[in-house]
């Protein structure tokens, strides 16, 4: 299992808010069909290979030129572990929270 978190970040817009472009990738992430999660800072996803996730990150950021930035920066963070069977982001976070008091 692949999961990622991944920002695309408008550059030289008019205003300070992101919103429409954070709607139009997440709203390419959710019409994929893959599991995601979105954060306050970036939008996380799982994926079986590497050809799916770089996919949906490729609409992703092309939706945000879509609806009108003239230049984006993309940050991608992956993780792609195989020694464990469906690794996913949700058991990740119960390792961590089965060890907290």
């Amino acid at each position: 299992m692949i999961t990622c978190d991944f920002a695309i970040l408008p550059v030289g817009c008019d205003s300070t808010g992101c919103k429409d472009y954070v709607a139009a990738a997440v709203q390419v992430v959710k019409d994929s069909g893959l599991d995601w999660q979105l954060t306050g800072m970036g939008t996380q996803i799982e994926a079986e290979n590497l050809k799916e996730l770089y996919e949906v990150i490729a609409k992703a950021q092309e939706a945000v030129f879509e609806v009108g930035a003239g230049r984006v920066y993309t940050v991608i963070k992956v993780d792609d572990r195989r020694d464990i069977e469906k690794r996913t982001l949700d058991k990740k976070i119960e390792t961590v929270e089965k060890m907290l008091d």
